[in-house]
């Protein structure tokens, strides 16, 4: 409503009060829109013609009754609640602007800010007020009334409050409406004020509280007043963002924050910053805490330069680092590596200066880090750890904590070490070579006093957290390199102590050993021994594994017996050491030092120290302790043999043989005595061997001795352990002493089975009485625990004469007789039921063991015939579903030797049996430690060699599911690698066993490999399959294998094969053992090679399909020579020169034309076969006669075995008819072959005269051939493919062998490094056979020294090498100026200059283009030839995706500018009027020819569309009329074509060019 219409009314109403009453309205109503903004404009009206007090107490009544109750009732989110809340707040600034004088803006200030602080809580009643409506009336308050400093700071104090609880949309609100407000309405000095209250809050806010939420937010509040914080006012109580350490730590935490946006905040912080730093020209720095923190940013006007570019340098990397597209990750992060290379250049050289702190390139660095980009990440990886700068000492200090922070984090990466392209398998990676190195390089610049330190904490960090297998393995071998130093005590060993506790337990066994080695010799390197006990050391070393890594005779464990020799009596005691008595210190000569063998003696004297009132029912001592001993007894022994000095081990030993030799006479000795000697003695035995081939048993002086030694006490172990597990066993925890009893017997029969004595009394005495006692237990009615027991003692004596140890023949015999006693346990027997229900794990291990004497009965006396064996098969399927998976082995070797003779009786049952094996089997499959056992038993039970001689004519159903297990197999070997390896290893074990004599009975076993001729065609075509995490794992545990005997860990662990190329090594020995001679072999090879001898399919490089073709070659080259001539020359022969009719990859395009030069060596007299390929359909043939070509190459191969000598001429003629070919690469072969054949001397039966005019065609060709060069590129594939590896060095007879089918043709045809078959996997793998007609090795090492380097017409495509790495275009953020700040123009340029690229002053327009794909390859176009920019009819074609694909991110580096299609003839007269000379690109009666026009300097060049021309309205603005001369019969180019051709040939006159396209 107007003031005239307010007048108006007024002047009819002479009481304004009136009126006032009747615009106002009830405090619960709400009212319209309307009423609100009359009363407005009447209260306005009024306030300027009177003052009364009156007038006052009735605006302050509006304020009260109608603007704050109804602020209550409006939501912002409401329909009409914000033109609602627009009109209230009008008439609320008119009241508070009218009662500012009094208490009014007091009393609002107290009622809005509640609401601020309020929270969704329901407690409040402020919480009914909606918060932008509060933020709104505090905002029209503040700027309603003059500047009152309570109001002010109540208010701050309260937003900021907000901003750390509410959300970033509402935090904006309050600092636009209210922060602005208030700044907006102070003065300076109060400006000033206000500025350091926020200032000081947010940072002292983020000092607490340094997580990632709070800096975002503190950045964000931080951007919005920048305008204010980057003043040039000065002032004491103004902040200064460049002299505040608490600012430059929250920019640093927003340059490494996850959001982006964050990220871009801190930058924009950072860079406005440095600006107003270079425009005061001041001497500044951060000034906080200057003797504690360093000073993180300093600007001095006499290195204004240099500090300029550092900055700049820093800004764009960390723009560039944004980058998110992953197809130009590395063409954008490899040129900003310079730059991060100027950067950590000029900060190390700077360091003690002061003007750059390193932590700014840790902010760089942590980015790469955190990048989405693996590549980006390992980038910054590989740079780190080469960084030069590091070895200066203050340097490394400086980024001490980074490495042991972020650096470690980042290496936890398992991705970041795979191979490099150009390393073998074996190799280590090259982040593991770079990682050694930077460990020592880098501890070694540490200043010595902080070494120690920096160590323990980085032992720590490996502690703190999970590790993979792989970056583990890596970490521990860097440190491992680091030079011997007494850097760590106590809390090293700890933290090295959690690390072999916690992280190792998931990885796998080889690569956990090989960690353990590392992380042992790392902490013999560095350990202090004056800082640690000997309690310590040997306590550490309790953590590594005998079975994986610290074991006897392994180079780890002379190398610590070596440390333990060097460092003897430098150990200290601890007060808590147990070996600090006084016993110990009164032999030893210094009270503070021990010697090893005193301590050793005195420890094992307190461990077998008991006292009599122990309780003799009690659980078993725990075995850690008695390990520890052992370890400490052997450490001694050897210690002392490296002295050359006599093991006294009986005096070390003294008090565990007396205990021993007292087990069998003494009766009331203590149990726990008795418990931890045979602890110790278990251990002795079982660790006492040395591991290594290197010396023999017999040369072992300690093992020898400590042999003869316990050897001395067996008869009175013996007999306790026979009265023990006879019956005295009766309590539940004496079942786990039972384990231990049995164990110590198999260890005693394992170690002396070879004594003469011992033996013959074993078998004659002990054994046979402690069977005949287990087995009356069994047979009588007994408690739980003694069945249990006797159960164990036997499946022990069964399980050690399977082995061949005990050779005790009447043990099947007699438990035989007792058989009952086992099929008593499969019904209900009460006994049974009773263990099963209170003893669930017990009962099972019960059931174990009677599966495991039943197994050995089973195969030692076959005892069970059907249909009993049917009945004992049927239990065993059910023992599967009681059993948990490590105990089903005993069942599935059971069912082995059961199932091939109940299948013709119960065919049903034994499909059942393996079906269930094989849901067994499967529900392993996560759990390795137990999958691996079970499968192998399962692939013994379901191809066992009764089963696999099974037919589908007699017994349909069972093969059908041994099909079908073959075919989830396979499927299972898609994802867990080494699953085929089983499976081909034992079938071809079962077929054609290692040195088995051939007969009827081996034939008939051989024979039934030609019933499962699938297995063999898989594993002959099977190649890797695992995933790439798997991969690496793989790649890893090969190159712990190449370290040998230098890693422990592979003496230690018996790992199975699990190489996914084990398979075709397996079945490749398999089939070169197969004999010629022999029919069914010849047989299997023929029917092998028809059944893989097939694949037409198009296939692309190194695909799965070429790899598999690949794949088939080989195996045929591999058996040619076994194969029957008929045979080869009757089918072979015809299916490979079927194949060279087919396309093929270079790879497998040369074994099939080996495989046809061998055929026709072995076959002469098929040689008409070679000249029926050329003689067939030219069409069908195109370049695939390139392989029969290549076959003449090699002519002097079978010349010698022809017997018509003519067919020289006929190769000759052959050839040159080729040489004529309207194909390049067929030319080029033919002309090949014609050279090595016309070369061949001995071959000219025929003198030249007789040749005719051949000689002068012959000879012209090849002078046209040598001619070639001045071709260029004809020349250089001529020279090419001479120098060719098939057609130089290459000899198909010479280099027949199997190291150059599978491995020198694949690397020099460039397939894939992991189809390349290494001869040391043949070596190691299998046994396989050597044969003179096919060696293992190549006998001539010429082939073996080439590179691979194939000519690239035929073989390669004509594809060149991808140029390496160059400076490439990156979308930054402009250096001073925010975006809005900038002409589009000045946008691009500024991008371009920054990577110093050069640019011209070329105008493109295509604003009548509507197609993406012109446009964004006339922009990339434009780009390249330095463009100053392009004009579109609009800029959103540039988030076009199609647009994208063809411009590659050229439009971040060319200004685009947008023209309307009908602005477009305006634009082009104004460029007239700027001097600009207007070219049109048409054909009429006057134009010019491209090729003969000369741009002027300032030129304009229009394109007009390809069929309509350039349009007639614009056809009148040009000043000539340019066309592109053509010679074909099309009409027009296509218009990028045409643009790329005018925009090159205008450039160079430095033309100003406008392409307007239609």
């Amino acid at each position: 409503m107007s003031n005239f219409l307010i007048n108006t009314l007024l002047s009819h109403h002479p009481d304004p009060e009136n009126l006032f009453s009747t615009l106002c309205w009830p405090s619960t109503s709400r009212p319209d829109i309307e009423k609100i903004e009359a009363l407005t404009v009447l209260i306005k009206e009024l306030s300027n013609k009177s003052q009364e007090e009156r007038f006052i107490c009735k605006v302050q009544s509006v304020i009260w009754n109608q603007c704050m109750p109804l602020m209550q009732t409006i939501s912002s989110a409401d329909d009409g609640g914000k033109d609602m809340l627009s009109a209230v707040c009008g008439l609320f600034a008119v009241c508070v602007s009218t009662c500012q004088t009094h208490d009014v803006p007091e009393k609002v200030s107290h009622a809005l800010l509640p609401v601020l602080l309020s929270r969704d809580d329901g407690n409040h009643e402020s919480s009914r007020f909606d918060m932008d409506v509060a933020i709104e009336f505090t905002a029209v308050l503040l700027s309603s009334i003059s500047y009152d400093r309570d109001i002010i700071s109540r208010t701050l104090s309260c937003s900021l409050c907000c901003v750390k609880d509410l959300s970033d949309s509402v935090i904006s609100k309050i600092i636009v409406r209210i922060w602005f407000t208030i700044l907006k309405s102070c003065d300076k000095d109060s400006e000033s004020e206000v500025l350091h209250q926020i200032w000081d809050d947010l940072l002292s806010w983020h000092q607490r509280d340094q997580t990632e939420s709070v800096s975002a937010r503190v950045l964000l509040c931080l951007t919005a007043l920048s305008d204010h914080l980057y003043s040039f006012e000065t002032s004491q109580t103004r902040p200064d963002p460049r002299r505040s350490q608490r600012f430059f730590r929250a920019i640093q935490a927003g340059l490494t924050h996850k959001d982006s946006v964050t990220r871009k905040r801190a930058l924009y912080l950072l860079t406005r910053c440095v600006a107003l730093a270079e425009i005061k020209k001041e001497d500044v720095f951060t000034s906080e805490e200057p003797n504690r923190d360093e000073i993180l940013f300093r600007w001095t006007p006499e290195k204004k330069q240099l500090l300029r570019e550092f900055w700049e340098d820093y800004a764009l990397v960390l723009e560039t680092l944004e980058e998110k597209n992953t197809l130009f990750c590395i063409h954008v992060i490899r040129p900003v590596l310079n730059r991060i290379d100027m950067l950590v250049e000029t900060t190390a050289t700077d360091i003690q200066g002061g003007l750059f702190s390193p932590s700014w390139l840790l902010c760089v660095y942590q980015r790469m880090f955190h990048s989405e980009n693996k590549a980006v990440m390992k980038e910054g990886v590989n740079h780190l750890l080469e960084l030069k700068a590091l070895h200066r000492p203050a340097f490394a200090l400086a980024f001490s904590q980074f490495v042991i922070g972020p650096l470690m984090d980042v290496l936890a990466e398992s991705s970041l070490y795979h191979r490099a392209p150009q390393q073998n398998i074996r190799d280590c990676p090259e982040l593991g070579v770079k990682l050694q190195m930077f460990m020592v390089n880098f501890f070694k610049s540490l200043p010595e006093e902080n070494r120690g330190s920096v160590l323990l904490q980085l032992a720590q960090r490996l502690g703190s957290r999970h590790w993979c297998a792989v970056p583990l393995l890596f970490l521990s071998q860097a440190l491992s390199c680091l030079s011997p130093c007494p850097l760590l005590g106590s809390d090293g060993l700890h933290a090295f102590r959690e690390v072999l506790r916690c992280t190792m337990i998931t990885h796998q066994v080889l690569l956990r050993g090989a960690s353990q080695c590392f992380l042992l010799r790392a902490a013999l390197c560095l350990t202090d021994v004056s800082a640690v006990s000997l309690d310590e050391i040997f306590g550490f070393l309790l953590h590594f594994r005998a079975d994986e890594s610290l074991c006897r005779g392994t180079a780890l464990w002379k190398e610590l017996c070596n440390w333990l020799q060097a460092n003897e009596g430098c150990f200290h005691l601890t007060s808590g050491d147990p070996g600090s008595s006084e016993e110990l210190h009164a032999e030893t000569s210094n009270r503070d030092r021990a010697s090893i063998f005193s301590y050793v003696q005195q420890r094992l004297k307190t461990f077998l120290t008991v006292p009599a009132s122990s309780d003799q029912t009690g659980s078993l001592p725990d075995p850690s302790e008695a390990e520890l001993l052992v370890r400490t007894v052997l450490l001694t022994a050897d210690l002392q043999q490296n002295r050359s000095e006599e093991p006294r081990l009986e005096l070390l030993l003294q008090p565990l043989l007396d205990v021993l030799q007292r087990l069998s006479t003494n009766v009331y000795l203590v149990l726990q005595k008795t418990d931890k000697s045979l602890q110790l003695l278990l251990r002795l035995l079982q660790l006492h061997r040395r591991r290594s081939d290197t010396e023999k048993e017999n040369e072992d002086v300690v093992a020898v001795t400590l042999k003869t030694l316990m050897l001395s006490v067996v008869e009175s172990v013996q007999e306790f352990l026979l009265r023990r597990l006879s019956g005295e066993l009766r309590e539940l925890c004496d079942v786990e002493r039972s384990d231990l009893y049995l164990s110590v017997l198999r260890e005693l029969v394992l170690t002396y089975s070879t004594v003469s004595w011992y033996g013959s009394n074993l078998q004659q005495n002990y054994i046979p009485k402690l069977t005949a006692n287990s087995l009356r237990i069994l047979g009588e009615p007994s408690e739980q625990v003694q069945r249990v027991v006797s159960m164990a003692t036997l499946a022990l004596l069964c399980d050690v004469d399977d082995r061949g140890v005990l050779n005790y023949r009447s043990l099947p015999k007699c438990l035989t007789s007792h058989i009952q006693v086992f099929q008593r346990t499969f019904s209900n027997d009460p006994v049974a039921s009773v263990v099963l229900k209170d003893w669930g794990r017990i009962v099972a291990q019960f059931i174990r063991d009677q599966w495991t004497c039943l197994s050995f009965l089973q195969k030692s006396a076959g005892t069970l015939r059907a249909p009993v064996a049917s009945e004992f098969l049927r239990a065993a399927v059910d023992a599967l579903a009681l059993l948990p998976g490590h105990l089903v082995l005993p069942v599935l070797d059971f069912m082995a030797s059961v199932v091939p003779q109940v299948v013709q009786c119960d065919e049903s049952l034994c499909i059942e049996t393996i079906c269930a094996s094989w849901k067994v089997v499967q529900a392993l499959s996560t759990n390795p430690h137990d999958f691996w056992s079970t499968l192998q038993r399962f692939v013994r039970l379901a191809f066992h060699q009764g089963l696999l001689q099974l037919t589908e004519e007699q017994n349909p159903r069972i093969t059908a599911c041994i099909q079908q297990i073959v075919t989830e197999l396979m499927e299972l070997a898609q994802v867990r690698s080494g699953v085929f390896n089983v499976l081909i290893q034992h079938c071809c074990e079962t077929w054609l066993p290692c040195g088995a004599a051939e007969g009827l009975q081996s034939d008939a076993v051989f024979s039934t490999a030609l019933l499962h001729l699938d297995i063999l065609t898989e594993a002959c075509v099977y190649g890797p399959v695992f995933r790439r995490d798997q991969r690496l794992v793989q790649e890893v545990q090969s190159y712990v294998e190449q370290l040998g005997d230098s890693c422990a860990a592979n003496t230690a662990v018996n790992s199975d094969n699990r190489d996914d190329q084990f398979p075709r090594v397996c079945v490749l020995a398999f089939l070169c053992r197969l004999n010629p001679s022999n029919q069914l072999h010849q047989r299997l090879m023929e029917e092998l090679d028809a059944e893989i001898s097939k694949s037409k399919v198009r296939y692309y490089s190194n695909s799965i399909q070429h790899r598999v073709k690949n794949r088939v070659w080989q195996t045929l080259l591999l058996l040619l020579h076994k194969l029957r001539p008929e045979f080869v020359s009757e089918c072979v022969l015809s299916h490979v020169c079927e194949a060279g009719f087919c396309s093929n990859q270079a790879s497998v395009k040369y074994l099939i034309e080996w495989t046809l030069i061998l055929v026709l060596h072995q076959n002469p007299s098929r040689i008409q076969n070679l000249w029926n390929c050329f003689s067939l359909d030219h069409e069908k043939t195109k370049t695939s006669i390139c392989t029969f070509l290549s076959v003449l190459v090699h002519l002097n191969v079978l010349l010698p075995k022809l017997q018509d000598k003519a067919q020289w001429r006929r190769a000759v003629e052959v050839s040159l008819q080729w040489c004529f070919s309207h194909n390049f690469s067929i030319r080029l072969y033919a002309l090949l072959a014609l050279k090595r054949v016309w070369e061949l001397e001995d071959a000219r039966v025929l003198p030249e005269e007789h040749l005719g005019a051949l000689t002068t065609v012959v000879q012209a060709c090849l002078q046209q051939a040598e001619a070639m060069q001045n071709t260029g590129n004809a020349m250089k594939n001529w020279s090419r493919i001479q120098d060719h590896f098939f057609f130089s060095a290459f000899n198909p007879i010479m280099d027949y062998s199997v190291e150059t089918i599978f491995h020198i043709f694949p690397l020099l045809s460039e397939l894939a490094e992991d189809e390349w078959l290494p001869l040391w996997k043949f070596e190691s793998f299998v046994d396989f056979p050597i044969g003179a007609a096919l060696p293992l090795k190549n006998p001539v090492t010429d082939l073996c020294e080439f590179q691979p380097s194939d000519w690239i017409q035929q073989d390669k495509g004509g594809l060149e090498q991808e140029e390496r790495w160059a400076e490439v275009q990156k979308k930054i953020t402009p250096w001073k100026l925010s975006v809005q700040e900038q002409e589009p123009e000045l946008m691009a340029q500024q991008r371009a200059a920054r990577l110093g690229k050069l640019t011209s002053n070329l105008l493109v327009v295509a604003s009548l283009i509507d197609k993406p794909t012109n446009l964004g390859g006339l922009c990339r176009t434009c780009e390249i030839f330095g463009a100053k920019a392009l004009v579109l009819d609009s800029l959103r074609h540039v988030n076009d995706k199609q647009f994208q694909v063809l411009s590659v991110s050229s439009e971040l580096w060319l200004p685009m500018l947008e023209v309307k299609p009908a602005e477009l003839s305006d634009f082009l007269q104004l460029k007239k009027r700027e001097g600009y000379w207007v070219i049109g690109v048409e054909q009429t009666s006057k134009s010019q020819s491209l090729r003969d026009y000369t741009f002027p300097e300032r030129s304009l060049l229009l394109l007009g569309n390809e069929r309509e021309g350039i349009p007639a309205n614009l056809l009148q603005l040009v000043d000539v009329c340019v066309e592109i001369p053509q010679h074909g019969i099309t009409r027009s180019l296509n218009v990028h074509v045409s643009a790329a051709l005018l925009v090159k040939h205008g450039n160079t006159k430095d033309a100003l060019i406008c392409c307007a396209f239609y």
